[in-house]
């Protein structure tokens, strides 16, 4: 994996380690993790690389203040369980990358006034793969705020599926909470089954969700087909426009998951 190949050329000699990266930042690396427990007092950046086929239970508790940057790549066939608990005023930033069969269970407590939580996903999924991604956000208290986005391309027979709650408790007014998840199916065979829902005890709240499946936009193909490029080409352009803005997000390592999800592409 270039990823992996990257973190060793930076120094990681080990699954679990502390690398510097281009930008001057230290990150907590771990790879191919079963177990991962952390209290979160300051500011920190975790990357978790899922590179085997195996069963992962993460679990985060963030204090008063903190603020935690996860960035997750699933290149196994793998199953993880994220738990991630917020007490006030704390900030969570959740980067998701799936190129390999996977399921995922994200459940998100924001349990302190001010908290913030934001999570972007983006998986492709191809053959006959099955990826799964579920996400709960409970707003527990009053005064906080969650954006999620999902977007999710499946080819050939692969399967994709989105689950996502949010959940506002009724002393949990002025919440702000936000579910999305794109989608697009490439060919007859693939499938993407998508159910975003709302479940609302509280009256003065902002909450949205929204769910989209479509096709390549075949205008935009023939487009860039009269300008010299193959049809697999212009697909391939779509495709990585419409995940790369997630990706990208990640910063340095973000140019590295689209390297992967690159290599993906070629074999939709």
């Amino acid at each position: 994996m270039k990823l992996i190949d990257y973190l060793q050329g930076r120094g990681l000699r080990a699954n679990t380690g502390m690398c510097t990266l281009g930008d001057g930042r230290d990150w907590e690396v771990v790879i191919n993790p079963s177990k991962v427990e952390r209290t979160i007092r300051g500011e920190e950046r975790i990357l978790v690389v899922h590179a085997e086929a195996t069963t992962a239970k993460m679990h985060f508790d963030l204090c008063a203040g903190a603020s935690l940057t996860m960035v997750e790549l699933y290149a196994g066939d793998c199953f993880a369980e994220c738990n991630i608990h917020q007490q006030a005023e704390s900030r969570c930033e959740v980067v998701s990358v799936s190129v390999a069969g996977s399921a995922a269970d994200y459940t998100i407590d924001l349990d302190g006034a001010g908290a913030e939580n934001r999570l972007r996903s983006a998986y492709i999924a191809g053959g006959e793969e099955h990826t799964r991604l579920s996400l709960r956000v409970n707003h527990n208290v009053a005064d906080c705020t969650s954006d999620s986005l999902v977007k999710g391309v499946a080819g050939g027979k692969a399967t994709g599926e989105f689950y996502g709650l949010v959940y506002v408790a009724e002393d949990a007014q002025r919440t702000d909470a936000r579910q999305t998840n794109r989608n697009i199916e490439i060919g007859p065979d693939a499938k993407i089954i998508t159910k975003p829902q709302l479940e609302i005890y509280a009256d003065d709240v902002k909450c949205s969700h929204g769910a989209t499946v479509g096709q390549m936009d075949g205008e935009a193909i023939m487009y860039m087909r009269q300008r010299g490029l193959s049809e697999q080409q212009a697909r391939r352009m779509q495709i990585e426009g419409f995940v790369n803005d997630i990706v990208l997000q990640a910063g340095e390592i973000g140019q590295l998951l689209a390297d992967e999800l690159a290599q993906k592409l070629e074999k939709l």
